[in-house]
């Protein structure tokens, strides 16, 4: 295996200079970055992680917390860890996948180890217990997710408010006066930050723009999404008009498929948008328009920060929220 003296006599530079390009400490002209690189590629170099933490230095690698529990929703949360991987790499980080359902257990035991250089938090519930553990250890550590007791912590999330904000005004220019929202579970808005975000937005900018808002989080029974279904004919019997949809894929298709059964079009007779989903709405019968949630741009930014926050750099704790966009999809119209 090559060692660093040995692409610093590649480059023709000084092993100190190899050690800034990897890890970043120092600015280093393009044409030596470029000359460093192209070693490393031909030697195969790879830093040894085990020297690394002997000598004190860096591990590179991010622990990232991610408590897996039998209400997860699988590809939703693997779309984040992969997200969380790719962005890492880009600074040669690795990650650590803590999955214990009791999530402190795991940071814990990270924090005393000296394996990691960081904590990425996922999964972030309302009252999260990693909260507090977050500020009691050394490690950098950066949330994506906002828990409702985020002071001095740095937090990174789409802005799930301006989201909802966002779907309920397309809807509202389009002349609807009566729309409804289809959730999650109710056990959601209790687990997670997000949902009741999701809500909080969407109800209070139907209060603004004067228009009659109704609420279904339907329990998740029955092999065909009878709950979902359940939902659809409530908000349906009050005169809703559009449906604002904040739930998984399989409920998205539940309710495309009660509207078809009920001989409603998509969108001659109901609008429908979806707002904070991962999945691709493109894929339904018809596309859905979208306000989606990106994991790659949540995680790039949550580990640019927690890069910042590695290297020293002076990271203010706040949230960072990113700012929703619409992607229409043909799913809207004026009401009938």
């Amino acid at each position: 295996m090559a060692k660093i003296h040995e692409v610093a006599k590649a480059a023709g530079v000084s092993i100190s200079t190899v050690s800034y390009a990897l890890s970043g400490k120092r600015t280093i002209s393009a044409e030596t970055r470029r000359r460093i690189e192209q070693a490393v590629r031909d030697l195969d170099y790879r830093p040894n992680a085990g020297a690394r933490m002997l000598a004190g230095r860096r591990t590179n690698i991010f622990a990232l917390t991610e408590p897996f529990r039998a209400d997860t929703h699988a590809p939703t949360h693997m779309a984040f860890v992969l997200a969380t991987s790719i962005a890492a790499r880009r600074f040669d980080y690795d990650i650590l996948l803590l999955t214990e359902e009791e999530a402190s257990v795991g940071m814990r035991r990270v924090a005393s180890s000296g394996l990691v250089d960081g904590v990425i938090v996922l999964d972030v519930a309302p009252d999260d217990e990693r909260v507090d553990l977050a500020r009691r250890i050394s490690l950098p550590s950066v949330f994506i997710g906002v828990p409702d007791d985020h002071e001095g912590l740095v937090c990174v999330d789409l802005d799930f408010e301006a989201a909802a904000a966002l779907a309920v005004d397309r809807l509202a220019d389009l002349g609807h006066r009566s729309i409804g929202l289809v959730g999650h579970a109710p056990v959601a808005y209790e687990k997670s930050n997000f949902p009741p975000r999701v809500r909080a937005g969407f109800e209070d900018r139907a209060a603004e723009r004067g228009l009659a808002a109704s609420v279904e989080l339907p329990e998740p029974n029955g092999r065909r999404g009878e709950g979902v279904r359940a939902s659809v004919r409530a908000l349906l019997d009050v005169g809703a008009t559009a449906l604002v949809l904040h739930c998984d894929d399989a409920a998205h298709a539940a309710v495309l498929d009660e509207l078809a059964q009920r001989g409603l079009a998509v969108p001659h007779d109901v609008s429908v948008v979806s707002v904070g989903a991962t999945f691709d709405t493109t894929a339904f019968h018809p596309p859905i328009d979208s306000v989606p949630l990106v994991p790659q741009a949540s995680c790039d930014l949550a580990v640019d920060l927690a890069m910042r926050l590695v290297e020293g750099d002076d990271v203010a704790p706040g949230v960072h929220l990113i700012e929703p966009g619409y992607q229409d999809r043909g799913s809207t119209a004026p009401p009938p």
